[in-house]
């Protein structure tokens, strides 16, 4: 009849456009497909008839028979920063195959991660890039996956890391094989683990040369790099390469060679880490490590609908880094 609203899909709905039970329809919106033999092919079969329908699980009910949210918090240390747009990229595409909604939030510490996961808000966490201090109060019991994190303090989790030493080894042997032998260092004040990894590996690379080396306070952005990059580059003995801990710092840093009227990379080499977008529009391009933050989203949500399965996810090899060489590297 006319202005009678239409019937709203239901899992026998898919079921029945997927050619599958409806027991499967809820393992798949579950998460709980991997641990009962749901091939992927399958899985995408009812997540695409779903698609197709407008079908929405019923998030309470579910709640109410599974003991379960069908939401997983990711956490990050700054919700502005690009790197970690990439991430979220990853993670979103790959909660979908799992059943799972993503929440991502930044400034959370230990108590408030350990409260989301513990009061049946979140069905488990995925921290990316966490300081130490906000992994020291997470109980045992639940369910996490980190994301570039330290191993050792990581209380038993399931961890995915990126091999940064790999990237940061990449980056200054580019620098020596052109000829640079004084090099000036933007690096993070901040403590969390992969910013150490990346200064531990770079003091080992550059072991021999003359580095000049500044700290610049990541989470105020580009401004605050501009402003310590300028005093690196106002030195009678200013550096004609500088290697920065991320890319938005190196934009910071290409500022203010504009600023003081100094050509990339004529007067002065760049390069910065992440690719992220920014890395390839700056003129000139800028050369970068390239950390794969989609992959390291998808896999570790993966690893965490694992956990909330029941399995235990295998472990993962640190995640390739790739030097990317653009224009604004050039011969000392």
């Amino acid at each position: 009849m006319p202005g009678t609203p239409a019937r709203r899909p239901t899992g026998r709905d898919v079921a029945q456009l997927a050619g599958v039970s409806q027991a499967t329809v809820s393992l798949v919106f579950s998460g709980g497909a991997a641990g009962h033999r749901v091939s992927d092919a399958t899985r995408q079969r009812v997540l695409d008839a779903a698609r197709s329908l407008g079908y929405r699980p019923q998030a309470a009910g579910r709640q109410l028979r599974l003991g379960r949210s069908g939401m997983a918090l990711l956490a990050v240390p700054n919700l502005q920063g690009p790197f970690f747009g990439r991430v979220l990229t990853g993670v979103e595409e790959e909660a979908a195959r799992h059943g799972l909604a993503v929440v991502v939030s930044s400034g959370w510490n230990a108590a408030t991660l350990a409260e989301a996961a513990t009061t049946s808000r979140f069905d488990g966490l995925l921290i990316c890039s966490p300081d130490d201090s906000q992994l020291g109060e997470l109980p045992p019991s639940t369910p996490a996956v980190l994301l570039d994190a330290d191993p050792a303090a990581a209380g038993g989790a399931p961890t995915v890391e990126l091999d940064l030493a790999a990237g940061m080894a990449a980056a200054v042997a580019h620098l020596t094989a052109l000829g640079h032998r004084r090099i000036g260092r933007l690096r993070s004040s901040l403590s969390a683990h992969t910013f150490r990894v990346r200064q531990a590996a770079f003091e080992r690379a550059a072991a021999g040369l003359e580095v000049l080396e500044y700290q610049v306070e990541l989470n105020l952005g580009e401004s605050a790099a501009r402003i310590v990059a300028t005093e690196l580059l106002s030195r009678p003995d200013r550096p004609h390469a500088v290697l920065c801990d991320d890319d938005v710092v190196a934009s910071g840093l290409y500022q203010a060679a504009a600023d003081l009227g100094l050509r990339i990379p004529a007067d002065v080499s760049v390069i910065g880490i992440d690719n992220v977008s920014i890395a390839a529009l700056l003129t000139p391009p800028l050369t970068t490590v390239d950390l794969p933050g989609e992959q390291l989203g998808r896999t570790g949500i993966a690893a965490l609908a694992a956990l909330l399965s029941g399995e235990q996810p295998k472990p993962v090899a640190p995640l390739p880094t790739t030097l990317l060489v653009r224009a604004s590297t050039t011969g000392a």
